[in-house]
């Protein structure tokens, strides 16, 4: 029972993190906030989480579980129909999509928790990034790529434009940006055929 209550507590604090990072985004998403938020103490959420980037890797966590619940088949693997409506759906989020990119930028040095996260995210993500490739274009892409060697260049598309997309809005339009990338992957169209020679004699 006191099992399922801590659960039930962990869930409504990831719920309120995440409510205040949308409306305050990264930086305003502080352990005192989210503490009030769900008529905490400080001391009493680091029971439940304790450090800020323990807590918010949790919201991560929890939002790739909905993501992928929402874009995937039943085995996980991505559909590639839905992934640009991931894209369109990160850019009314910019609160969570700041979060992932600020705990990553983080992540890269050495003795942050979230380095952990982030190195098994990417190897789930880019095995599942391939299935999508192998299940859309078979076991090679038009441009001659393997499935393997072009997940990574996918991941780093999605995760590129979510930066220049932070940093200017107004200047790159992201999900319109991913399409144009998709649009890349897909084979060239064939050649119309020679219109016949209709010269009379």
């Amino acid at each position: 029972m006191a099992r399922a209550r801590t659960e039930e507590r962990r869930a409504e604090i990831l719920r309120a993190t995440l409510e205040v990072i949308a409306e305050r985004g990264y930086r305003g998403a502080t352990l005192g906030a989210v503490a009030e938020r769900v008529g905490l103490s400080q001391q009493g959420l680091l029971h439940y989480f304790p450090t800020k980037e323990a807590l918010l890797v949790a919201v991560l966590e929890e939002r790739d579980q909905w993501d992928t619940g929402g874009g995937a088949r039943s085995d996980g693997t991505w559909r590639a129909d839905l992934l640009g409506s991931l894209v369109e759906y990160n850019a009314m989020r910019p609160g969570v999509v700041q979060t992932f990119s600020a705990l990553l930028g983080e992540s890269v040095t050495e003795g942050q928790t979230a380095g952990e996260f982030f190195t098994r995210r990417y190897t789930q993500v880019r095995a599942s990034m391939a299935a999508m490739l192998r299940g859309e274009y078979g076991e090679t892409l038009p441009g001659g790529l393997t499935p393997e060697r072009a997940a990574p260049l996918l991941v780093a598309v999605l995760d590129g434009l979510q930066y220049q997309w932070l940093l200017d809005p107004g200047a790159v339009d992201m999900p319109a940006a991913f399409q144009d990338f998709l649009r890349l992957l897909r084979p060239e169209p064939a050649d119309a055929p020679d219109e016949p020679d209709v010269h009379s004699g």
